[in-house]
């Protein structure tokens, strides 16, 4: 078995901020969903089909889910993927240290 290597750190310019992963953003965006419906994690991840555990994860930014389950748990919350891959993307380009920011 080989070693793992570290990525290189990635210089931020002063006073930005690191941009957030995708698995971070996605699982901001669900976790903002499940609260604006007042839903708990357990009826969620039933709903999705899902392990409690396994949504908590996604949510904090700790999994990656992949397209079926970011599907299932779209579903569970009453939206369509093409719904939450929007509000991901316009999370993700609104940040002080995306695209946009780099542009200016």
């Amino acid at each position: 078995m080989g070693d793992v290597i570290a990525f290189p750190p990635q210089e931020q310019p002063e006073g930005s901020t690191a941009e957030p992963l995708w698995r971070e953003a996605v699982g901001k965006q669900l976790r903002d969903e499940r609260h604006r419906q007042e839903r708990t994690l357990t009826d969620v991840a039933e709903r999705a089909g899902i392990s409690t555990q396994y949504l908590s994860e996604v949510e904090r930014g700790r999994k990656e889910p992949s397209s079926e389950i970011l599907g299932a748990v779209s579903g569970a919350l009453g939206l369509r993927l093409v719904e939450v891959t929007r509000r991901v993307s316009l999370s993700l380009s609104s940040h002080p240290s995306g695209p946009l920011a780099l542009a200016a």
